[in-house]
């Protein structure tokens, strides 16, 4: 993708952060389920690393290569005209020059974004440290200014997630790393494992930019999130594990029953993926 391109629609992407609509990214896994998501008339595409790294046999948590994690970003890239975040977990390496490896790499992928997490699946210390994540953000911001692309960078903290500290003290520490990331040079920040109004409330007030709010079972609809002031939902790898459910179902039901209802609504056909996927 030429360099002119990539920077229009990652400057479109990054507007669609700040306009009057909530942005809603449903996360895709493949090219197919790209094509669905622009048909559908969405105006992003977002991958989830959980779901690609599942999808190619492994495990979440970074368990894939960047190379092959950026091989199916790539192949989604150019196949949609929608800009394209890269879920790259916390960027497969934690060298400095792993970090400024990722904004080249992933903008040769076709990619506008990122999503960027502090996680660190260490027991003992699950999130980097605040400064430390914060001189890696500040390493990807300065790749992406060297490009000459406006790389939205999704700054994600755990804090929630992985229920660090006693749950009277995680807002402010969520809210700490986010800010923090936000001066760095953030676009949005990525608070995943919050589903209560209250605290979704407390966060836009507090956040300094635009907050992304990971949807679950019991999160507010999309019309609440909206009034709440929420800038972007997206959805993981949950659309991922319930496809994975049905065919776990269909599976079931065929072994147990010798009946295959459980494939029997309605779904694409043949003939309209083939067209779906046609160039």
């Amino acid at each position: 993708m030429e360099i002119q391109t990539q920077k229009e629609k990652a400057e479109r992407f990054r507007g669609l952060h700040q306009g009057s609509k909530l942005l809603v990214l449903a996360n895709v896994w493949d090219v197919a389920t790209a094509r669905l998501v622009e048909e559908a008339g969405f105006r992003a595409v977002a991958t989830s690393s959980a779901a690609i790294a599942n999808s190619l046999g492994y495990p979440d948590g970074q368990q894939i290569s960047r190379a092959e994690m950026l091989r199916v970003v790539e192949r989604i890239a150019n196949h949609v005209e929608l800009p394209v975040s890269a879920d790259l977990e916390a960027g497969y390496g934690n060298s400095d020059e792993a970090v400024a490896e990722l904004v080249p790499a992933m903008i040769a992928a076709g990619a506008v974004g990122l999503n960027f997490e502090d996680g660190t699946r260490d027991a003992p210390n699950p999130l980097f440290p605040v400064e430390r994540q914060v001189e890696r953000i500040k390493r990807l911001r300065a790749a992406a200014d060297a490009a000459g692309v406006p790389v939205v960078i999704n700054a994600r903290t755990d804090v929630y997630l992985a229920e660090v500290d006693e749950p009277v003290t995680r807002f402010e520490h969520a809210v700490k790393r986010a800010n923090a990331y936000r001066q760095a040079g953030a676009d949005c920040l990525f608070v995943p494992g919050v589903r209560d109004r209250e605290t979704i409330r407390q966060l836009v007030k507090s956040v300094e930019g635009p907050l992304n709010i990971l949807a679950g079972p019991g999160t507010p609809p999309l019309e609440d999130l909206h009034r709440l002031g929420v800038a972007r939902v997206s959805f993981g790898s949950w659309p991922f594990r319930a496809a994975m459910g049905l065919f776990r179902k269909f599976l079931r039901e065929v072994n147990k029953r010798g009946t295959f209802s459980a494939i029997e609504a309605e779904h694409p056909s043949y003939a309209d993926l083939n067209q779906l996927l046609e160039e």
